[in-house]
């Protein structure tokens, strides 16, 4: 059994859960910071010494655009990226297989034809079928929640459905683009329409994955704007008929292969335990997918070539995981956990930027009480960037299945006020975010990952 020194076996109190006292925890958080501190300033400086992580992005996301999975812009960016990780040093670089959905937005359009005509600026969502080439034509029912549908379930027959939520947060508005279509199908409709899941809009539909259930109707989905669900809103509540024309040229194809990129600072002592971080590289079919999840990915990618420039070797090894196919499939994620099976006793922490590279905050975790103790005493060597704040619960996406494995996780988490705005939009473009606190976001996921890999004992389980 490997011993922390001295000036940490104080830790080995933690080993019975939830019982550190008091002056315990400070003599911890005075060992990490006499132990680790100056390493921890030196990693901040050279993140904040330049651009770089910035100007990395900015080449990826107007070099090659949106990365959809399946896509030709995919796989070139994947193959650039390789290249570079090799020109930096990085030790193992790869990319591992794996097979991803191919789904084809086609061309696409949504038209009010009664009071009106408009034409409605719409994106269709991921995964949805098509419409027959004419497109479907049909009066409008417009419901705020799953209770209004069934309550007004024979008006929907016939119809398109049009949910017109209002955003309250991610996670409860979301689930109205996931099962939209399924209810509405239930319901008899012939097509659906979403308000888009954002507080805030310029005229600007989002888009994102939505789902079918066995059993019933596929129909097609589509996202309209918060602006043209609210003329919709009010002109029903007038007693008006709402019309709307819809034609989508969505279909699905075949798997195609694509891969996670993987690259490596290789562990001086124990190589085969591994700290892994990293961001999904794919993106939404529009805008140059700058936040969602370009920035996150090169973040992580710049904080493991941050260590490497600095001769910052950690007992452990630092492995950069670029997933593939988080937006609608999560392939990336599963296909990682399942090549990875017989190490993941071996993977003590895994990191994941997912929510744009705006002012980090600090980190979400999700792990034992024994080892939250330890990583929020880390996270108090980023108070100088306002970066310290270590809350639970944490994780991701990406790392999700392989913190179902029993692996600690943490996300980065940021000043997300803004994000949604543009999340899955064609304004996810780089010109929203700022060198200063991508370079923020970089120092913040090297000092976490070089801690806890260069720590005397793995992370608690």
């Amino acid at each position: 059994m490997r011993l922390f020194p001295r000036s940490l076996r104080f830790t080995i109190l933690a080993l019975c859960p939830g019982v550190l006292s008091a002056s315990a925890a400070r003599a911890q958080e005075r060992a990490i910071g006499a132990e680790y501190g100056a390493v921890a300033d030196s990693i901040i400086d050279a993140a904040l010494s330049d651009s770089a992580a910035y100007e990395r992005l900015a080449v990826l996301v107007d070099r090659f655009g949106p990365r959809f999975s399946g896509t030709e812009n995919l796989e070139r960016a994947l193959d650039w990226i390789l290249d570079a990780m090799r020109a930096d040093g990085l030790e193992n670089v790869r990319g591992e297989p794996v097979m991803v959905p191919r789904w084809v937005r086609g061309e696409e359009s949504a038209t009010l034809v009664e009071p009106r005509m408009r034409a409605l600026p719409m994106l269709g969502l991921g995964g949805s079928v098509g419409t027959p080439p004419e497109g479907i034509t049909a009066d409008v029912l417009v419901v705020g929640s799953w209770e209004e549908l069934e309550q007004r379930a024979d008006e929907a027959v016939g119809r398109i459905v049009l949910f017109n939520v209002p955003f309250t947060n991610y996670g409860e508005t979301v689930q109205y683009r996931g099962g939209g279509a399924i209810a509405a199908a239930r319901a008899g409709a012939v097509a659906a329409l979403l308000r888009s899941v954002t507080p805030h809009s310029l005229q600007s539909p989002h888009t994102g994955a939505m789902r079918y259930a066995e059993g019933v109707p596929r129909i097609p989905f589509a996202a309209v704007t918060v602006e043209d669900a609210a003329m919709m809103q009010r002109m029903v509540d007038r007693g008006e008929r709402v019309v709307v024309r819809l034609t989508m040229g969505a279909r699905s194809l075949p798997d195609v292969e694509s891969r996670n990129v993987v690259a490596e600072l290789v562990g001086r002592e124990f190589p085969n335990e591994v700290v892994v971080l990293g961001g999904h590289i794919d993106s939404w079919d529009v805008g140059q997918g700058a936040m969602d999840d370009g920035g996150g990915s090169v973040a992580a990618w710049e904080a493991v070539r941050l260590l490497h420039r600095l001769g910052l070797r950690p007992r452990r090894t630092v492995r950069v995981v670029l997933w593939t196919n988080e937006e609608n499939g999560l392939r990336g994620a599963l296909g990682y956990r399942d090549a990875h099976a017989t190490e993941l006793d071996d993977h003590v922490l895994a990191i994941e930027s997912d929510a744009g590279v705006f002012k980090p905050l600090g980190f979400g975790f999700g792990g034992s009480d024994d080892a939250y103790a330890i990583v929020r005493d880390i996270g108090m060597l980023l108070a100088r960037i306002d970066a310290a704040s270590i809350s639970r619960p944490g994780g991701g996406a990406d790392i999700g299945p392989l913190m179902r494995e029993g692996v600690p996780g943490m996300g980065l988490n940021v000043d997300e006020r803004e994000y949604f705005w543009y999340h899955h939009t064609d304004a996810d473009t780089i010109d929203k975010l700022d060198p200063r606190e991508i370079a923020e976001c970089v120092a913040a996921m090297a000092v976490m990952a070089y801690v806890v890999a260069e720590l005397p004992e793995p992370l608690p389980r």
